[in-house]
């Protein structure tokens, strides 16, 4: 019995969220589009906590909509958003 609940304990913390992915994570970036030429300043949630994995993921998020990166600012957890959104504007957590 206190094995099965010793193992039951186990598999509920290693299922619970941890570090930054529990208060999540996002970036700020710059973004373009051409012809004619439109420019915005965005904020997005990303699924990891990386400079490298946020171009990765917002570059294809973006280009989907016909948007190009120009690049990322940079990557915050939740206490950053709120300094953010109004230079974001419609762009704050749209893509």
């Amino acid at each position: 019995m206190k094995q099965t609940a010793l193992i039951l304990g186990l598999i509920f913390a290693l299922a619970l969220p941890h570090g930054a992915d529990a208060a999540g994570c996002y970036a700020d970036y710059k973004a373009k589009q051409d012809n004619p030429l439109r420019l915005h300043y965005g904020v997005a949630e990303i699924s990891q906590c990386s400079m490298g994995a946020a171009k990765t993921e917002l570059a294809a998020r973006l280009a989907a909509r016909g948007w190009t990166l120009l690049n990322i600012v940079s990557v915050f957890d939740e206490s950053g958003l709120e300094e953010r959104k109004q230079s974001a504007g419609a762009n704050f957590l749209r893509f």
